[in-house]
């Protein structure tokens, strides 16, 4: 089972993760949606496409674009369109 943790709460859980460039991406269905808000924020990958960005939300504190993901991925990386991946702080590991 892979956890994603910030501020004291679980973000994230599964055992259906996907590895990607080392970072654990989670099925959409695995997230805790109440802690998830959309950011207008987007970057680019040469490989993987258009990456969009959630701000995570917990116990009154925010961390911006604390996670991301690909709604429509170039096809080498179409495993994980819609998967959510973090960083900024927040703590994912195998458990």
């Amino acid at each position: 089972m892979v956890r994603a943790n910030w501020n004291g709460e679980v973000l994230a859980e599964s055992d259906q993760t996907i590895v990607v460039e080392g970072n654990h991406y989670f099925p959409p269905i695995s997230i805790s949606e109440e802690f998830f808000s959309d950011s207008d924020s987007h970057t680019i990958c040469s490989w993987k496409g258009v990456a969009s960005y959630y701000d995570v939300q917990v116990n009154g504190k925010t961390n911006k674009n604390a996670a991301w993901y690909y709604p429509s991925p170039q096809p080498a990386a179409e495993k994980i369109a819609g998967y959510i991946a973090f960083w900024h702080g927040v703590e994912v590991r195998e458990e």
